[in-house]
């Protein structure tokens, strides 16, 4: 509960601590369970815990979590939130089994994915505390629970599968780890926080929905969009596939790590900054979030073009002998993986301006047409260039929205300041 001498600096340091942990589990684990049962459970476990099982995280939480840490003037009340989540996450656990049934998984497979997506729904639980955390001015609570929840279940995790070599029961005591992280992080801190009215209404269930519909359905078509060569993967390569470009789509995750160091500080400094009225600070600060956001792009770039061959070929070391020549095969398709996840933490950043600016239609106008795009585009490639043509449908799908996005919310910026200066 302690932030120390300076809040701000436990703040900045926890928020990096908890997205750091979030992202180096994300971005390992698939890699770690090739490695521990093989190819083909690693493939599937992948799928199900970054494509499909995220799916349902994002499902489950609603994208509620950029208009709750924004809602500064309290529009709704916490408890109007955790309500709104029981009804979410419910809706995920049930969209997920569905899908289940009508696919035409191996019996372990099905229950490996839904074990994930029962862990990836309480992940999307925990997220209505740790926004309210960040929404009271207690960013580094977000960010401890975050890190212990992860280092918690994930570790609980990489513990049972080397004990037992057992996906399903690893998977089952991930499950509870991650239960009991929400249990001892997340609920009882939040009752010593002052001021949070757990008070609720069921009729405010209806206004908050229609208030972050497009929201939600905006960040669902965008994890489709970003998730699309994984899905035409599954359905039309081996769970090997699957696992394979998921090593390589690795970088991705310290990219947007990186660009989510910059960006989640100073969201309630853009907010402010628009509400009263600061709009050269707002346009400075957004001009300067987004040069550091491209360099440290160009930057991986340029390294994964120079180490990518190298860092592959270690991979294969690490995953052992079976997995020779394996990976390095792909060190082009690596490059524009790493070009892909440049575009998508610049789009991510004005996503957050458009939210900011309450420009939901125009995020859910790019979403739309993206995903009609995706549909069709990265199915094509996978079966035309398998991994090298899913590398290169991410990587058009992620420049083609990062440039809508950027001209959405510079255009709406500019619309706005001069609507409001005109009064």
């Amino acid at each position: 509960m302690k932030a120390g001498p300076s809040k701000e600096k436990q703040n900045i340091a926890w928020n990096m601590a908890g997205s750091f942990c979030y992202a180096f589990a994300s971005m390992v684990l698939s890699f770690l369970v090739m490695r521990i049962v093989g190819k083909e459970q690693g493939g599937a476990f992948a799928f199900g815990f970054s494509t499909f099982g995220q799916q349902m995280f994002i499902l489950s939480y609603f994208g509620i979590r950029p208009f709750q840490v924004t809602d500064g003037t309290g529009e709704y009340r916490f408890g109007d939130y955790l309500c709104h989540r029981y009804l979410t996450c419910g809706a995920a656990l049930a969209v997920g089994a569905a899908y289940l049934v009508f696919c035409q998984y191996t019996p372990e497979k099905t229950l490996v994915i839904f074990l994930l997506v029962c862990y990836k729904v309480i992940d999307g639980y925990a997220d209505v505390y740790e926004s309210e955390f960040q929404r009271t001015g207690n960013l580094y609570l977000t960010g401890k629970s975050n890190t212990f929840r992860t280092v918690f279940s994930v570790g609980t995790f990489l513990l049972a599968l080397i004990a037992w070599r057992s996906l399903v029961l690893a998977c089952i005591c991930a499950v509870a780890a991650q239960l009991a992280g929400v249990l001892a992080f997340d609920r009882p801190v939040l009752r010593r926080l002052p001021a949070v009215d757990r008070a609720w209404d069921m009729r405010r269930l209806k206004p908050l929905t229609y208030a972050t519909l497009l929201l939600f359905l905006s960040v669902f078509l965008d994890f489709y969009i970003f998730s699309s060569a994984k899905y035409a993967i599954d359905a039309h390569m081996d769970d090997a596939s699957s696992g394979y470009f998921n090593v390589i789509f690795m970088p991705t995750s310290v990219i947007n790590l990186a660009a989510g160091f910059v960006i989640r500080p100073v969201l309630t400094y853009l907010t402010d900054d628009w509400k009263e009225g600061r709009y050269r600070e707002f346009a400075n600060m957004l001009k300067g979030i987004s040069l550091l956001i491209g360099l440290l792009s160009v930057l991986a770039v340029g390294l994964s073009w120079v180490l990518g061959g190298p860092v592959l070929g270690v991979m294969e070391t690490v995953l052992g002998e079976a997995y020779k020549g394996s990976l390095t095969q792909y060190q082009g398709a690596f490059v524009l993986v790493v070009s892909g996840g440049g575009f998508y933490a610049i789009l991510n950043l004005y996503y957050y301006v458009l939210v900011i600016l309450r420009k939901q239609k125009i995020i859910f106008g790019i979403y739309a047409t993206l995903t009609a795009l995706a549909a069709v585009l990265a199915p094509a490639l996978v079966k035309r260039g398998g991994i090298v043509g899913a590398a290169c449908a991410y990587l058009a799908l992620m420049a083609i929205m990062a440039a809508g996005f950027g001209a959405g919310a510079w255009v709406s910026y500019k619309k706005g300041r001069t609507k409001r200066e005109g009064q």
